[in-house]
């Protein structure tokens, strides 16, 4: 008797229909400036769209400013922390990804270690050094409309693979969007040096 095997396919990266917890790192045929070499991390995706915030892209701006410009007193020296330019929508507005360590009001859990807080307090806390082990702070995010991630994708923009904790958090910038690629076994390097550059 022959036997038949279905591929064996992991699960747990299969969601239906959800990239919610994984990178999506860009194509280097990406043409978009805000998004070229990048790595997002998607806090939200559903049928209505998608939302996530890009990871390696730092600002000439570290915590210290926004702590001023929110009348905070940096009390325990976090303002040398730099902050990311998260995407082009809403680039006023704040985001913290952070370990699930603890809550603020405005918490997503993304998943069980990796959280998105979008309220005061948490940069309140952090200017305090009350705030979680380890975080990420961002201005904007990239935001998808209905359907239009999955025409990406589709359209050979994007490569996906899970959300890794260690490349938030504790991968220098420069190496994530090379680190996040090797994840899948990708060198997107050698994949620029084949595509070429006009």
């Amino acid at each position: 008797m022959t036997e038949k095997h279905t591929p064996h396919i992991d699960t747990n990266e299969l969601v239906p229909g959800s990239l919610c917890n994984h990178f999506l790192i860009a194509m280097p045929s990406m043409q978009d400036s805000s998004f070229a070499h990048s790595v997002t991390f998607i806090c939200e995706h559903s049928s209505q769209g998608a939302m996530g915030i890009v990871i390696n892209n730092p600002m000439p701006m570290t915590l210290h400013e926004i702590f001023a410009q929110m009348d905070l007193t940096d009390s325990k020296n976090q303002g040398h922390h730099p902050v990311v330019a998260g995407g082009p929508v809403q680039q006023e507005r704040g985001f913290v990804i952070h370990s699930s360590d603890s809550e603020w009001h405005s918490t997503l859990k993304v998943s069980s270690d990796i959280s998105l807080t979008a309220s005061r307090d948490i940069i309140t806390a952090i200017a305090e050094g009350q705030g979680p082990k380890e975080c990420l702070v961002a201005l904007g995010y990239a935001g998808w409309g209905e359907g239009q991630l999955e025409a990406e994708i589709a359209a050979n923009s994007w490569l996906t693979v899970p959300a890794s904790k260690h490349i938030i958090f504790n991968t220098p910038f420069e190496q994530r969007w090379t680190a996040a690629a090797q994840a899948l076994g990708i060198d997107v390097n050698l994949i620029s040096n084949v595509a070429g550059h006009a």
